[in-house]
């Protein structure tokens, strides 16, 4: 098989893991259906991915890539105010959460993230925080909590609200029919009121 096809291979047992995970969620991510969706024996993934783990990295990295330009496009506006910069971040980050539920919770698996592999996530997910982490310093106040810190809890509020309001627990709990004023009350809590009120 040439490199060319290798190539091709890799990318096609990837592109089915994507299709797999969006269409049905993590739990359906098993080598052999990957494998059958790719239309190659079960064990072909191996001659490009030694663990399953390593598979699964590959296809949360693409969701890492997808949420990557989401959030790139939501805050390009440079007309904008850094608190409006931020704001808009996070209503597409909550939106890729809801809109891609599978691709979401595979990429926050911590087993993903930790692993010291080629391929394991915090290459591809530390970028895209240092981002966050700027974006935030900048729309903030100068105080005693450093941006990185700030910017950690607002995410955290974020990656909350978004499996809260998943699971229906925030509506149950809050009687909030929308997600917006949440994705407010976090941006307070972390930047400071907006002025005006």
């Amino acid at each position: 098989m040439s490199d060319q096809q290798e190539a091709g291979l890799r990318a096609r047992l990837v592109a089915a893991g994507v299709e797999l995970v969006t269409r049905e969620g993590v739990q359906a991510l098993s080598l052999r259906e990957i494998a059958r969706r790719a239309g190659v024996s079960h064990g072909a993934p191996r001659r490009h991915f030694p663990t399953h783990l390593s598979l699964l990295s590959a296809i949360a990295a693409e969701g890492f890539g997808a949420l990557g330009a989401r959030l790139a496009a939501a805050v390009g506006d440079d007309a904008a105010t850094p608190r409006e910069r931020v704001a808009a971040l996070g209503r597409a980050y909550l939106d890729f959460a809801f809109g891609e539920r599978g691709m979401y919770e595979l990429m926050f698996r911590h087993d993903l993230l930790e692993s010291g592999q080629k391929g394991g996530l915090r290459a591809t997910s530390l970028p895209l925080f240092a981002e966050f982490v700027a974006l935030v310093g900048s729309a903030r106040p100068q105080g005693t909590v450093p941006p990185a810190v700030a910017a950690g809890a607002l995410w955290a509020n974020l990656h909350g609200i978004a499996q809260l309001w998943g699971w229906g627990s925030l509506q149950l709990a809050t009687g909030a029919d929308a997600v917006e004023p949440l994705l407010r009350a976090a941006l307070d809590a972390h930047l400071g009121p907006e002025d005006g009120r």
